[in-house]
């Protein structure tokens, strides 16, 4: 077999493939037999018509397009591993010549991964943050805590409408002096500041009185969904016909008990700021692992091919379709309630997707320089953690992963992993 390369635009190259005419005329006849017995040709059971027999009722190309079909996959895994070459796009073939007694000739235009130059990936100097836990914060979650132990209560009579009032509302609006469609609701729950309603509507029912009516005048949105109405100046005549207010529970030795497993506030309190230093500081070393790795994906060199960024844009709207099925929605019910498309989102998506390629380039050049392998406790750690994060056995795991044939995605992803701790591990002090 004889390989040639060329290098064409658009980061491609052409590999002209010739196969001798030997191979060929082998192949030619076990396409023959292969075509022989799935043909019904009339006075013959299958595979037992001659070959001038079958090459009448089928053409002697269907023989030889067979012998391409057995020569070409194993001659174009051949030439790349002789080329040096690992592909990141399907190959288009063009066949030159395809003839019994001659040798085959074809060309493979494919997209070769591209070669990485890598810059400082060991002893990147980021700073580590100063987890800081104020009173404030604290506070903070006890107020949370403090609201979901709240409860609602009637205001006192002559109460009137105040920020954060939870309301109900009788409102019919008018457009010209008409009703019109979706404008008129009934006994309809309204917390005021919430901001569910047309902007300004809320703030003008503050200071009003139960049973009172009052006007409300708003203008709809120019971008608001019912277009007959965007733009227009509406009055809705109202009627507060309830308030209710948040009634919050002492901030005590009580509550805590209530609300936790702890006796006292103060223990209560120890127990938050302990935990949110921990969720800050668990936050502080994710954001450093991150912006490690993006350090060193933009430290490298490299031109990344537009098919790689293309196929993982259409990763990710893969892995999108199914975060909406599992929610109940398909994706084109999603890109209609958006009011978006395809092509938006694939646009949207292309500079993520490009970070994501360099980062995966970079961190394959980095697991190659520093000779990084993945070990049998790699991956047994890795199906471990996926079974914990699943609430699987182990077994189950791997019988999925072996059934789907993921081994090498796995072990990719493991290398990954491991490639991205020897970078965080290798940071400046």
């Amino acid at each position: 077999m004889k390989v040639t390369a060329e290098k064409i635009d658009n980061q491609q190259v052409v590999l002209e493939i010739e196969v001798l005419a030997a191979e060929v005329d082998k192949a030619a006849e076990k396409g023959y037999k292969k075509l022989a017995a799935k043909v019904n040709i009339p006075g013959f059971r299958k595979g037992k018509a001659p070959r001038k027999i079958l090459e009448q009722n089928v053409g002697k190309q269907a023989i030889l397009d067979e012998a391409f079909d057995i020569l070409a996959p194993k001659a174009f895994d051949e030439a790349l591993v002789d080329q040096k070459i690992e592909p990141v796009s399907r190959p288009k073939i063009e066949v030159v010549t395809l003839e019994e007694g001659k040798d085959l000739i074809f060309k493979a235009t494919i997209t070769p991964k591209p070669e990485v130059t890598l810059g400082e990936y060991k002893g990147i100097k980021i700073e580590k943050e100063v987890v800081e836990i104020k009173d404030e914060d604290v506070d903070k979650q006890l107020n949370q805590m403090l609201d979901r132990q709240s409860k609602m209560v009637d205001a006192p009579e002559e109460t009137v409408v105040a920020d954060g009032d939870f309301t109900t509302i009788n409102f019919k609006g008018f457009v010209d002096d008409k009703t019109f469609e979706g404008g008129e609701g009934k006994d309809y729950p309204l917390q005021i500041g919430s901001n569910s309603f047309i902007p300004g509507f809320e703030e003008q029912l503050i200071g009003a009185k139960i049973d009172e009516e009052c006007d409300v005048n708003v203008t709809f949105p120019q971008e608001y969904h019912a277009k007959e109405l965007a733009g227009k100046p509406a009055v809705f005549k109202c009627t507060v016909k309830s308030i209710k207010h948040k009634e919050l529970p002492a901030l005590d030795d009580e509550f805590a008990k209530k609300a936790s497993a702890f006796e006292t506030l103060d223990e209560l309190k120890a127990d938050i700021r302990e935990k949110l230093i921990k969720n800050a500081e668990t936050k502080a070393e994710n954001d450093r692992r991150a912006e490690a790795i993006k350090q060193a994906s933009e430290n490298i060199t490299v031109d990344v091919p537009a098919v790689m960024v293309d196929n993982r844009v259409s990763t990710m709207i893969q892995e999108m379709s199914m975060r909406l099925e599992q929610q109940g929605m398909k994706l084109e019910q999603y890109l209609q309630y958006a009011g978006t498309d395809i092509a938006k989102i694939r646009e949207d998506y292309r500079e993520t997707a490009t970070a994501n390629v360099k980062t995966d380039l970079m961190l394959e050049a980095v697991a190659k320089a520093e000779d990084l392998k993945v070990e049998a406790a790699d991956l047994q750690g890795e199906v471990e953690a996926m079974a914990k994060a699943y609430s699987a056995t182990v077994v189950q795991v791997q019988k999925i992963i072996t059934e789907q044939g993921r081994i090498g995605d796995l072990a990719a992803t493991v290398l990954r992993k491991k490639t991205a701790q020897f970078i965080v591990d290798s940071l400046a002090e």
